[in-house]
């Protein structure tokens, strides 16, 4: 599985790099602090598998790493998916970089 870390994250938003961001959190983590990406919680991502697009790069994230793990593992075995990657340490390692 293919991972970016959260300071590698901040300097592909600091330089506009072209990337589409998925929070796979449920939507009550959302509404409490979000980093702006797409909300699509974890149980429901068999559903909506079509709004994971496979022509960019995609930055799936949770709280800590684990859900969005699981979310990548599942489309890539699913779905032949090869260009998502999971933000290490999620949302609590993006807050601890960014104060």
């Amino acid at each position: 599985m293919k991972t970016v870390s959260a300071a590698t994250f901040k300097t592909m938003m600091d330089e506009n790099e072209s990337f589409y961001l998925i929070d796979v959190r449920e939507e009550n983590e959302f509404d409490a602090d979000n980093m702006g990406g797409h909300l699509i919680p974890l149980g429901e991502v068999p559903n909506r598998v079509e709004e994971f697009p496979k022509d960019k790069k995609v930055i799936v994230h949770c709280r800590s790493g684990m859900r969005s793990a699981n979310a990548i593992q599942f489309l890539e075995q699913s779905y032949g998916y090869d260009n998502l990657y999971n933000l290490e340490g999620g949302i609590i390692a993006w807050n601890d970089l960014i104060g």
